[in-house]
């Protein structure tokens, strides 16, 4: 079966709207982006549906093209049906498209000798002829998606790039630049993609959490032609110390407390995320026990909140006063029963 054409791609009729037209590629693109869809081919149908839009959201492209879908390559006369766009590229017997039609079309010859018919002939003969191979270069398999889908841009946007940044947390709690250096590709030409070092400055939002993107616009790979760049996406991953972990918006954070501050309650001085707090124990506090700072968390759209875990730690008794200080401790508490 002849491969769908690119209004099928997009699911469009051949008479909608460039205002339709752009719906419908939106709507495809947040369904089948690669960072969203979990289907194992996103990648192949992004590139499908981007090929597709590209043509039919340029006029003079368009008209080209349906010009093309109109007027497909015709088997030789006596072998039934049609091969190009429409038709079975199946050979003499299905009556599809044959390399022989093309030979009289353009000449006889060898191929690529003698004057005879060329493959640039073919490419030449229909417009910009340039047929976009994987790095959008030329190739010979391209200009109409091997004779199946119609017409391919020479002129196409340069692929997404993606890569990964660590912000510390403090970053995330008031928005900071950072800068940073990366091997990016900077043009494509027959299919070759060159590197260079590019150093970005960028803008951390304030209340971004860990696992979120920042889109540079045109900071992705250099398109084809004339072909605007591709967008970078940076992931966020957020560093903190040891004793903190992050769940969305919400911070937890491990703080120490000794035994007489867990015993007799009092106020604490803590360094959070959020700057010094100053934090009040209750009295007979457990180990293990939560804080919950209301709006002290990551500073998202939906504030978070801060909950400090107070562990009770016990010093080290080293000297004889303390040695001393821990027996009358022993001997007040001494009708006191804990539970094993």
């Amino acid at each position: 079966m002849a491969e769908k054409n690119y209004y099928d791609i997009l699911g469009v009729k051949k008479d909608a709207s460039d205002a339709d037209i752009k719906k419908k590629y939106r709507k495809l693109v947040r369904q089948y982006h690669p960072d969203v869809s979990s289907a194992p081919d996103s990648d192949v149908k992004i590139a499908e549906i981007n090929n597709a839009y590209e043509t039919l959201r340029d006029k003079d492209k368009r008209a080209e093209y349906d010009a093309m879908l109109a007027n497909p390559f015709v088997g030789r006369s006596g072998q039934g049906g049609q091969g190009g766009f429409g038709g079975q590229a199946g050979g003499e017997q299905q009556g599809g498209f044959r390399w022989e039609d093309m030979r009289d079309q353009f000449g006889e010859g060898e191929a690529y000798g003698g004057g005879g018919f060329r493959f640039d002939d073919i490419f030449s003969a229909f417009g910009s002829g340039g047929a976009r191979g994987q790095a959008g270069g030329r190739s010979q398999q391209g200009g109409f998606d091997q004779f199946g889908g119609g017409f391919s841009s020479h002129d196409s946007k340069g692929q997404d790039q993606h890569a990964e940044i660590n912000v510390d947390l403090a970053s995330v709690y008031s928005g900071d630049d950072y800068s940073i250096k990366l091997n990016v590709p900077v043009r494509q030409i027959n299919g070759d993609v060159s590197y260079d070092n590019k150093t970005l400055k960028i803008k951390i939002p304030k209340g971004i959490t860990d696992g979120k993107q920042i889109r540079l616009a045109g900071q992705g790979a250099a398109g084809a032609g004339s072909g605007k760049n591709g967008d970078l996406f940076l992931k966020v991953k957020i560093t903190h110390a040891s004793n903190i972990r992050l769940e969305g918006a919400n911070v937890y954070q491990t703080v120490n407390i000794t035994p007489w501050e867990a015993a007799l309650g009092g106020k604490i001085n803590v360094t959070t995320p959020a700057g010094t707090l100053g934090v009040t124990i209750p009295k007979n506090t457990k180990s293990g026990s939560n804080l919950r700072l209301k709006g002290k968390g990551i500073p998202a759209k939906e504030v978070g909140d801060l909950y400090l875990t107070l562990t009770i730690v016990n010093p080290k008794v080293i000297t004889d006063a303390e040695i001393a200080a821990y027996e009358q401790l022993k001997q007040a508490f001494a009708n006191s029963t804990i539970q094993r």
